[in-house]
């Protein structure tokens, strides 16, 4: 359930804003200051933000310009609504990084309108971030931009379905996949004869990553998962004895 923030200082329009959107299906919650709008999301990320232009305290653009200012909300959509008409308004909070615009009055179905667009926007834009994400876990790194995978520093040549394999299971580390869950991920097929073909490539995974495969846990009676605790261990060198240090001697 998407959760938005909405800064208002009217308190009938604010209001109507929330009951709006709760019965459309979101999480909503209201705030009189931009200030407060702030320290809340301090705390809690929400997936879109509202925010009234005229507000005291901090007005709508100084939010949006702290937003933007901020590495964890950059990207964080918001739409500014005011009763403000002048094109310089409009300008100056679409510079600052605001993604739209409501000019009060407003009905409520074209609120409606382009809060879905805008979250629809952001959907697509964390997916084609997530396609294009390097996944790196000591020692062994997969690149999906370049669609290349890295085994202690020396590039791994893998079949199609040997780097998908790979990459279900490195984008969900610790979760264990059931032979019939990779079937359908890797082969987008439920074919019960195929948890055959599952084994056979898991074990020709393993061994062309070597040292790294041993990330690919098998959990018995339930499947495989990549585990990254058993790479780092790996990695932690042995404790060296003192070489100056005599040996124990428990002879009486």
């Amino acid at each position: 359930m998407p959760l938005i923030y909405i800064a208002e200082d009217d308190p009938g329009i604010r209001e109507l804003i929330l009951y709006t959107l709760q019965v459309s299906g979101f999480e909503a919650k209201g705030f009189e200051t931009g200030t407060a709008l702030l320290e809340a999301v301090q705390g809690t990320r929400p997936d879109l933000v509202m925010l009234d232009i005229m507000m005291p305290g901090h007005d709508g653009l100084t939010v949006l310009q702290k937003l933007r200012q901020n590495p964890g909300t950059r990207d964080l959509p918001v739409i500014m609504e005011t009763a403000r008409t002048a094109e310089s308004d409009t300008v100056t909070g679409l510079d600052l990084g605001a993604d739209d615009y409501l000019c009060k009055p407003f009905g409520m179905a074209e609120m409606m309108s382009r809060i879905r667009a805008l979250l629809r926007r952001a959907s697509r834009h964390r997916e084609k971030t997530e396609e294009n994400r390097t996944m790196v876990f000591h020692g062994l790194s997969l690149d999906q931009a370049a669609h290349e995978v890295f085994a202690q520093g020396e590039q791994v040549s893998l079949t199609r379905k040997e780097y998908e394999l790979l990459k279900v299971l490195m984008q969900s580390p610790r979760k264990v996949f059931s032979r019939d869950e990779l079937l359908m991920k890797v082969w987008d097929t439920d074919f019960a004869g195929g948890t055959r073909t599952v084994d056979v490539h898991v074990n020709t995974l393993r061994g062309k990553l070597r040292e790294s495969g041993a990330g690919i846990e098998t959990v018995r009676g339930a499947g495989y998962r990549f585990n990254p605790e058993v790479l780092q261990n790996r990695e932690e060198p042995e404790p060296e004895m003192d070489a100056d240090k005599p040996e124990r001697d428990d002879k009486p």
